[in-house]
């Protein structure tokens, strides 16, 4: 393992805790978004709010998902928590890994969303069942970000065998 200096580790936590923030605010933005699109009656307000929601998954949350992803990667290797030493990093990772993977899958029923309503008017009951599935996914990803970020900030206790093994082999040296 190589642990970074003072400076770069605070040069890649700033990115982490930048891409990480970015992420669940925009996620919020994008919920927001959707629960207007589904409960506002005025069609520019709804046409408005799903082309919104298609630019800011495509220019804002992909983008910072993956950053997310790949700082905290990078943070995780230069520093004394490790990739797989800890169970709260290894859950943390897990829920980044499965919360892009799901993003990029739900990718398509946006944009599918947002050039239905780029073409016409959607009325209350067009598209309903997709509509309510974009507030539903993103009220989850809120969800599974803010539980990202708890374990970040509690980092509860518990070493993973390889954690285990890693203390024992320090002792021995």
């Amino acid at each position: 393992m190589m642990t970074m200096t003072p400076p770069l580790r605070k040069l890649a936590l700033t990115a982490h805790v930048t891409s990480s923030v970015g992420w669940l605010g925009s996620v919020a933005a994008f919920l927001a978004l959707a629960i207007a699109g589904l409960t506002c009656q005025e069609a520019p307000t709804v046409r408005a709010a799903y082309l919104a929601m298609d630019l800011i998954t495509w220019l804002v949350i992909v983008p910072l998902s993956l950053a997310s992803l790949l700082t905290g990667v990078v943070q995780s290797l230069g520093t004394p928590w490790g990739l797989l030493r800890h169970y709260w990093v290894v859950f943390k990772l897990l829920l980044t890994v499965v919360a892009t993977g799901v993003l990029l899958l739900h990718t398509r029923p946006i944009h599918y969303v947002a050039s239905v309503a780029a073409e016409t008017a959607l009325s209350g009951g067009d598209l309903r069942q997709v509509r309510i599935q974009l507030v539903a996914d993103a009220a989850a990803a809120l969800v599974t970000l803010l539980v990202a970020t708890a374990l970040s900030v509690y980092k509860p206790r518990g070493v993973t065998r390889y954690g285990r093994r890693e203390q024992r082999a320090a002792l021995v040296l």
